[in-house]
């Protein structure tokens, strides 16, 4: 009986956490947690547009709250903050951040824009980092293109520092998949790592 509670409130977190994340829209929101104390619910929000989430007048953040307690019953919900200083460096943000420009800017352009963002992250001192775009993309030859730059580990240990994220970018076409995996610069691996620069490796499928 303990387990299926467990479930079922993992499920309702997770209904909870993609909720908040539709509400304020594509690129907003990195990573929601929730925590219960004493006094209520915490809802803690990792974003690099604070502005952006709490509003004018923290107008936003009053609304959601509301939104909180009426859809999913809360009792007392306090919302918190955490800022994303580099968002290169955070996997979800960046996966949005070219979902958001395939879709304001066209499928057409989605070399481009993979390869600026990969430039960003490898200058914001990523160890390594995997962009793969699936699905509706602009290529006679290929459905699926893998960016890659540095040393990444995908089994083991040390791939479970990796921080990897999705997102979905819509466009006339189709939808296109967006996965990215991104090694941190301060990320603690029992390999040795012994970095030369790279051209940047593409793979075409």
């Amino acid at each position: 009986m303990e387990e299926r509670k467990f479930v079922a409130l993992k499920k309702e977190e997770n209904a909870i956490k993609e909720f908040v994340k539709n509400y304020l829209g594509k690129g907003k929101v990195s990573k929601v947690q929730i925590e219960y104390t004493p006094v209520g619910e915490k809802v803690i929000m990792f974003t690099s547009k604070p502005g952006l989430i709490i509003g004018r007048g923290g107008e936003k953040i009053n609304s959601l709250t509301n939104v909180l307690k009426k859809k999913f019953k809360f009792e007392n919900p306090h919302i918190e903050i955490q800022e994303i200083t580099n968002p290169n460096l955070d996997a979800q943000s960046v996966a949005d951040e070219i979902a958001m420009n395939i879709e304001s800017k066209g499928s057409l352009k989605f070399k481009i824009i993979s390869y600026r963002l990969l430039k960003q992250i490898v200058d914001a001192g990523a160890l390594g980092v995997e962009l793969q775009l699936s699905g509706k993309l602009p290529s006679a030859r290929a459905r699926t293109w893998r960016f890659t730059k540095g040393y990444l580990k995908k089994v083991g240990d040390s791939s479970k520092v990796v921080d990897k994220a999705i997102s979905i970018a819509q466009t006339k076409m189709g939808s296109i998949g967006i996965q990215v995996s991104i090694l941190h610069p301060d990320a603690k691996i029992h390999d040795k790592i012994d970095l030369t620069p790279k051209q940047i490796k593409v793979e075409e499928n």
